[in-house]
Parts: C-alpha cells; sequence; structure tokens
C-alpha cells in the first residue's frame, strides 16, 4: 500500500520514539469482530494528548489565563492490517513538521509483534482564544516538538 505522505516506511516508522499503550475494548469492534474504523481517531486523540503534556505544552494550554489552545485542523487513517477485540497496541505520534503556528503530526499504530496495524497524520494549530486566528510556535517550542527528547519548560 503506498501512503502519500511516507516516502521511506522504514525510516519514517525510525523517527517515532513516543507512544501512548492502548487495549481494544470490546465497545470499539463492529459486528465483523474487529477495530470500528472510526476508532482510530480516538487513539490518535488519546496519544496526542500525552504527547504534548510529555512536551509540557497542555499544561499551559489548560490554563484558563493561558491565551492560546490547540485545533485540529485535519486528520486521517490509512488501515494496513485488521485490529480484533482484546488487543494491546502502542499508538506512536511524533511532530513531522512544523509550520508558523502549525505542526503536522503523524501516527503510527503496531501491534504486540510491532507490525503496523494503521497509520495517519493531521494538522494542528496554535491558535489565540480571543482572535481564533493562528499563533506563532516560539523555536524553543519548535525545538522541541522536532525533538521531543528534549522535554524542557515552555
Amino acid at each position: 500500500m503506498k501512503i502519500p505522505y511516507i516516502k521511506d516506511l522504514e525510516e519514517w516508522k525510525a523517527g517515532f520514539d513516543f507512544y501512548y499503550p492502548v487495549k481494544v475494548r470490546f465497545s470499539e469492534t463492529d459486528l465483523f469482530g474487529h477495530l470500528n474504523n472510526t476508532v482510530p481517531f480516538i487513539y490518535f486523540e488519546q496519544a496526542r494528548i500525552e504527547f504534548l503534556k510529555h512536551l509540557g505544552f497542555m499544561q499551559n494550554w489548560l490554563q484558563t489565563s493561558h491565551e492560546s489552545i490547540p485545533v485540529v485542523a485535519n486528520l486521517q487513517c490509512d488501515f494496513l492490517k485488521q485490529v480484533f477485540f482484546d488487543q494491546e497496541l502502542k499508538v506512536y505520534v511524533k511532530a513531522e513538521s512544523v509550520g508558523n503556528s502549525s505542526v503536522d503530526i503523524h501516527y503510527l499504530g503496531t501491534n504486540a509483534e510491532s507490525e503496523p496495524v494503521f497509520c495517519g497524520r493531521g494538522t494542528m494549530v496554535q491558535m489565540g482564544k480571543a482572535t481564533g486566528k493562528g499563533v506563532p510556535w516560539t523555536d524553543q517550542q519548535k525545538e522541541l516538538l522536532l525533538k521531543p527528547s528534549l522535554k524542557i519548560d515552555v
């Protein structure tokens, strides 16, 4: 399967280091016994929030005095392998590229055998609460997004 936002699958996979573990619940499966096609988007949200907490961003955005918030502008998922009830997955997340006020976030779901089962990408924008317009990332925020192991106070 050719996925437009992935040039080299192995190189792309190697760029992930942060993941969020999930276990497929019965309610997340459909009549055919496999993961419903809407559920990876929920997993993406969980992983993205934990990733942003790890970086120290969510703590700031949740403060009522903070002037900006994160907004998802688009989101897509590509299904690679069937997933079933009770499977344990790792949902990896990384910032692929950072724009002025946006970030292209990529996702990879793997099963217990480390096989890719779904992948995705989406754009998130840091937006001003009062203005509804993009708020530029600082240089420190950009560096942190692209090198998450550098966790620093923002």
